[in-house]
């Protein structure tokens, strides 16, 4: 009897089941190629073997006429063995077949990521007042495009929508800056289908003669749920510390990686954010104007060790000409009614290091073995455009008149989260997470999947639990969330200025504008392949 090989039908089943850890699509796409070869060999073994077996049961009929019993009871053994091998053809088969759909000769490779979510959200303002939404439903579709022409050079693209059933009410741009780019498919909108991420990927195993392996990108970068913060939202990280940056980017990266037994590697990020053009029809077409400032950022990652179960990351980056609402907007003065939309407040400079377990301990047990524990550390350095009618996080007095505000704050914040296996399931995963943000904080995360806000930006404590359970191995799973933000101080959401962004203390600001208390019940089902 032919028996198929144990590590031929783990790599297949690995593969069928959608395995998502290679590097690159490339990657899998040559796994799958190479194991489609590995079973076809397999497979044209098996048939020979099975004719050869037959030929030689027909051999020993012939000789051994005069054994029938003998030959009967070894025709009945070779039948048992014929079964299991035609059982082994058919697995091989279907393994084949499924292959085969997969790697179905389309030069771009297509992925679907599904969701539709309940959230019910509750808000407590600053005047005692509440407002809420008992039962927000939508849906969220990502496509994913990928395909590399050669083992150096790939294009990834996701294509996006984020819809409230049935369009929300309201409309998508009748809140101001509502619609906004960094958080274009963050958001649930309408159905209306935008570029997520787009981008060119290059890569080499030696840089400029040296035996260092890099890597170059350029487009619609991946900025959204990075490091940390994939953890809640179930998926693999991107590249940017997700406790300082999560918003939709279009710039380009750059990594090298310097000691590949420690994980050490450092990468190169820039990007703009905001285009100051003019319009198309204007007498200057996308000419530079005065309204508009462009928005740059320059940054540099750092991860000087990750062996995969202890990792330390660092991240720092230069924002340049961040906005906020002009004030002149608000003034009824024929003189300032031409007003531009915002103005350039200043910059920001930003700072994070953080520390991940990836298993507890040294096999002390199976559950800690599955533990990830991570803290993070992060600071703020704002550089107020003294030029400017508002600088950078002044307050409001009671009159309803701001305090401009032109010194350089620091702000602070701490992100602690452990996720363990389920207790009640096989395959589920727990997770609590915890930060705290100071009066001055102040990070780029407007895209973060949350309703009701971000709560890494939070100027006072945010607190997390969630549940992820697979339901078909990891192509269909659920999520159960609770996400609750106590705000000390006012504008974590707002821009960077004091118009939208100032930090006044919300006990003694009773403003029914301005919220005290935020809490998001979200559960969700989620179809990917």
């Amino acid at each position: 009897m032919i028996k198929k090989p144990l590590l031929v039908s783990l790599a297949a089943a690995a593969l069928l089941t959608g395995n998502a850890q290679a590097a690159s699509m490339f990657d899998r796409m040559t796994e799958m190629e190479a194991e489609m070869k590995a079973l076809q060999t397999e497979l044209t073994e098996v048939k020979a073997a099975k004719a050869v077996e037959a030929e030689e049961v027909e051999a020993e009929e012939e000789v051994a006429e005069d054994e029938e019993a003998e030959a009967e009871e070894a025709d009945d053994e070779e039948g048992e063995d014929e079964d299991e091998e035609e059982l082994d053809a058919e697995e091989i088969e279907e393994q084949l077949t499924e292959l085969n759909k997969r790697t179905s000769g389309n030069h771009l490779k297509f992925g679907v990521d599904f969701r539709t979510a309940y959230d019910n959200i509750q808000y407590k303002m600053a005047d005692g007042s509440k407002q809420s939404n008992d039962a927000l439903l939508s849906n969220r579709l990502w496509l994913n495009m990928n395909w590399a022409a050669t083992e150096n050079l790939s294009f990834t693209g996701q294509l996006a929508y984020n819809q409230a059933f049935g369009a929300r009410s309201t409309g998508y741009n009748s809140t101001d800056y509502e619609a906004f780019d960094w958080i274009a498919n963050e958001n649930a909108y309408d159905d209306g289908v935008r570029v997520r991420a787009a981008y060119f990927f290059y890569r080499n195993d030696t840089f400029l003669g040296t035996e260092i392996p890099w890597t170059f990108s350029i487009g619609r970068r991946p900025s959204l749920t990075g490091h940390l913060i994939n953890l809640r939202e179930d998926d693999t990280a991107s590249s940017p510390m997700g406790h300082t940056i999560n918003v939709e980017f279009d710039g380009l990266s750059s990594k090298f990686t310097l000691w590949e037994e420690y994980g050490t590697y450092v990468k190169i990020c820039a990007g703009r954010g905001l285009t100051n053009a003019a319009p198309k029809f204007s007498a200057t077409p996308y000419a530079t104007v005065d309204d508009n400032p462009d928005i740059d950022l320059g940054g540099l990652i750092f991860v000087p060790y990750d062996d995969g179960q202890y990792s330390i990351g660092t991240q720092y980056y230069y924002a340049a000409h961040l906005i906020d609402v002009d004030p002149r907007l608000y003034s009824p003065t024929p003189e300032t009614a031409n007003a531009s939309g915002f103005e350039d407040v200043g910059n920001l400079h930003s700072f994070t290091a953080n520390l991940t377990v990836s298993g507890i301990g040294n096999e002390w047990s199976d559950f800690l073995d599955d533990t990830t524990f991570f803290v993070s550390g992060a600071m703020s350095i704002s550089e107020p455009n003294k030029e400017s009618l508002q600088g950078m996080f002044g307050e409001f007095n009671p009159d309803g008149t701001f305090r401009p505000q032109y010194d350089e704050k620091t702000g602070y914040s701490v992100w602690a989260g452990l996720q363990f296996p389920s207790l009640i399931s096989d395959e589920g995963r727990w997770g609590v997470e915890y930060n705290h943000g100071t009066k001055f904080w102040r990070a780029i995360t407007y895209a973060e999947d949350t309703n009701i806000g971000s709560k890494i930006a939070a100027r006072g404590d945010a607190y997390e639990a969630y549940f992820t359970e697979p339901l078909i191995d990891d192509i269909f799973s659920f999520q159960l969330r609770y996400t609750y933000i106590d705000y000390n101080f006012a504008g974590s959401n707002g821009f960077f200025g004091t118009m939208t962004g100032a930090s006044n203390e919300v006990s003694t600001s009773p403003s029914p504008n301005m919220v005290d208390t935020a809490q998001d019940i979200r559960a969700y089902l989620r179809y990917r392949f």
